[in-house]
């Protein structure tokens, strides 16, 4: 059982940048790939970022790519969002999720394990 904390989110003014933390704990991290999601209100919970487990591949939603950087140190139990260029259509909840393998990566349901999230609010 993994369990995983997020951190680092906040109230950011559009054009900053926030950097999340997701801690994972209970499991052997290096053997799952990471990823990122994220939920604004009456929304569907939707992807932002991959990684695979040894951080040699990663992957991004395209409203994102450029903007955010999703790594990851298996030796910290750690993966981060770095989030720059913010915009205000980037508030929502923030989850890290964990995969058993990289497949289908965009899904939600390829994630066996999720974090409680952290809000992202963009002041425009």
């Amino acid at each position: 059982q993994v369990q995983l904390v997020e951190s680092g989110g906040g109230l950011v003014q559009a054009g900053g940048s926030l950097r999340l933390s997701c801690a994972a704990s209970g499991g052997t991290f290096s053997a799952y790939a990471m990823g990122w999601f994220r939920q604004a209100p009456g929304k569907e919970r939707e992807f932002v970022a991959h990684i695979t487990w040894s951080g040699g591949n990663t992957y991004y939603a395209d409203s994102v790519k450029g903007r955010f950087t999703i790594s990851r140190d298996n030796a910290k139990n750690t993966a981060w969002l770095q989030m720059n260029s913010l915009k205000a259509d980037d508030t929502a909840v923030y989850y890290c999720a964990a995969a058993y393998s990289g497949g289908r990566y965009w899904e939600t349901r390829q994630y066996t394990y999720w974090g409680q999230g952290t809000q992202v609010t963009v002041s425009s």
